[in-house]
């Protein structure tokens, strides 16, 4: 196992899911079910750890298409859309 890759997976994701959409919730369903914190952590770990084995698997099987570095280009440009959108939808609001 390459353990400097897995460090930089790990640090990366981290920092990415502090603070997102995922984490509020999560703190949101600990607050409204004080005693029952174990199962707010497994549930929020399983749907995480769900959703990383399905972007292991997809990364696994786009870069049998794709190279690395389209594959790069393409999250980029994927980045920049979604936002773009936000943006767009920001203003839309106001």
């Amino acid at each position: 196992m390459d353990l400097k890759l897995m460090a930089t997976v790990f640090g990366i994701v981290f920092l990415a899911e502090l603070g997102d959409k995922t984490q509020l919730a999560t703190l949101l369903f600990a607050s409204k079910s004080p005693g029952n914190l174990i199962a707010v952590f497994v549930g929020a770990s399983a749907a995480l750890v769900l959703a990383s084995a399905i972007g292991v698997v997809a990364g696994g099987v786009i870069s049998q298409y794709l190279s690395p570095r389209h594959l790069t280009y393409l999250a980029g440009v994927g980045f920049l859309l979604i936002g773009a959108w936000t943006i767009w939808q920001g203003s839309t609001l106001g």
